[in-house]
Parts: C-alpha cells; structure tokens; sequence
C-alpha cells in the first residue's frame, strides 16, 4: 500500500449513522484528510439527488460515484461518464418483479426513482426513460434466493446488494470499483493509492481491488472477509477510525 491519496466511502451503514446522519466525528476528520491533500469521494448506490445534500454539508468539491457506479461525477453536478441499463433488460426486471407480488422493487433513471408504489405512466412505456438500476426488496429470504437464481442466469447483469434483504443489478462491468479505476485515470494516481470503505456487497469489488479495505464492524460477514481490516461499526464513527488510524496515521 502506497500513501492514500483518495477515500472511497459507502454511505449507508458506513458513512452515515441509523438516523441518515454524518457524525461532527466523521466530518472533522474527513475535512481533516482533504486539508492533508486527500480526495475523499462518495461511492454509494444511492443516486446523485440523495447522494448530494451530504457532499454539500460536507464542502465536497470532489468525484462522486453514484447508483454502484453507473454514474460517475467529476465532481457534484459535472457528470464525467454514465452507463444506462437497457430498457429491455429493465421490461424483464420488472416483469419478474411482478410475479412475486410481495417483493418490493424499485428502479432509478437519470431523472427519477420508480418503485411499486409509483412506477413509470404508461406502465409499458420503458423506452422513454433513461434507465440506471434496478431493485428488489423482500424479507422472504426464499422469494429473494429465487430471484438471485433466475436473474443470475440471464447474463449482461451486476448483482450485488446494498443489505442482506435486497439485491441491486446493473448493467455487466458496472460497479464502484470500476468508477474508482476510472477515477484514478482521471486523479492520476493508482488504485494502490485508494482506501475503500464498506459494509455491503456492493461495496466488495472497490474494498478487493483498492490499495486497502477497510470493512465496517457492521458489514455482510463476506464484505468482513474481503477486507485488509474490520472496523468499528457505522454508529462509532468509523470513517473517523479510517482516516486518523490508516490514512493520516495520527
């Protein structure tokens, strides 16, 4: 591992706390590592309007990696690269969906989220819309396995999750870790320079590949098994741990 130069950080269950907030722990140190020269960037699943408003109360001027890594931002609201999920590869998701009426799902396109509740008008019209991701959601670990299982078998596809009773899919090569080499093209430094945080297995590939992993004391026990470290959880100011121990060594 070389001198960490960026800070790649999951957002639910590692940056931000149960209440959807950043720590003054977190954020001091954070502000601490980009006085030192070090890029901290999101790299999350949520999309860029839900990812922003945490960048702003954080003064990011920096890359930002949203929807797992569809989108990649140069930096907030300077998009560099977008990779779209075809419309008919979304059609089946959704059909497939609907043949397990208890699941919910959920779907993001360039301008908007869709789910169960509040899907496209009309229904059939996916190719008016710029699609990025696709989810579904059940506590039914049976209904889950079996969409994992058919999904699986399709091809073209990413499947991660971002929680142990969700899974997530993108387009094939989509994933933080592929935006976080594409943004070490764009920084001019290498992926041995990077340190990677999080919990889910959206998070895995970035905590692999990245110079160090670090997982969160609360992460999927395969995320924990992935990483250079575990630490503490997303409610002990974990991010604070990383970069005082790790990145700026005291």
């Amino acid at each position: 591992m070389g001198t960490i130069k960026l800070v790649a950080l999951d957002m639910d269950g590692t940056l931000l706390n149960d209440r959807q907030e950043i720590s003054s722990e977190n954020a001091k140190w954070i502000r601490k590592a980009m006085d030192a020269g070090v890029t901290v960037c999101f790299a999350t699943g949520r999309g860029f309007p839900s990812a922003l408003p945490y960048a702003e109360q954080l003064k990011l001027d920096t890359p930002m990696i949203t929807v797992n890594g569809g989108e990649i931002w140069s930096r907030p609201h300077v998009l560099h690269k977008r990779t779209l999920m075809s419309a008919v590869t979304v059609e089946r998701l959704h059909k497939l969906a609907l043949q397990h009426p208890e699941c919910w799902y959920w779907a993001y396109t360039t301008m908007d989220i869709y789910n169960k509740e509040k899907w496209i008008k009309p229904a059939g019209d996916y190719e008016s819309h710029h699609w990025l991701k696709f989810g579904y959601y059940t506590e039914d670990a049976e209904m889950l396995g079996a969409i994992l299982k058919e999904t699986s078998t399709w091809g073209g596809l990413e499947i991660t999750n971002s929680s142990p009773m969700n899974l997530e899919l993108n387009p094939e090569g989509v994933s933080k870790a592929a935006a976080i080499r594409e943004l070490c093209t764009l920084l001019g430094i290498e992926m041995s320079q990077v340190a990677a945080m999080g919990d889910s297995m959206n998070d895995i590939a970035m905590i692999r590949e990245a110079g160090l992993g670090i997982a969160m004391g609360n992460a999927q026990d395969e995320v924990k098994a992935a990483a250079d470290a575990v630490t503490v959880t997303n409610e002990e100011d974990a991010v604070a741990h990383l970069i005082r121990d790790y990145v700026l060594k005291g």
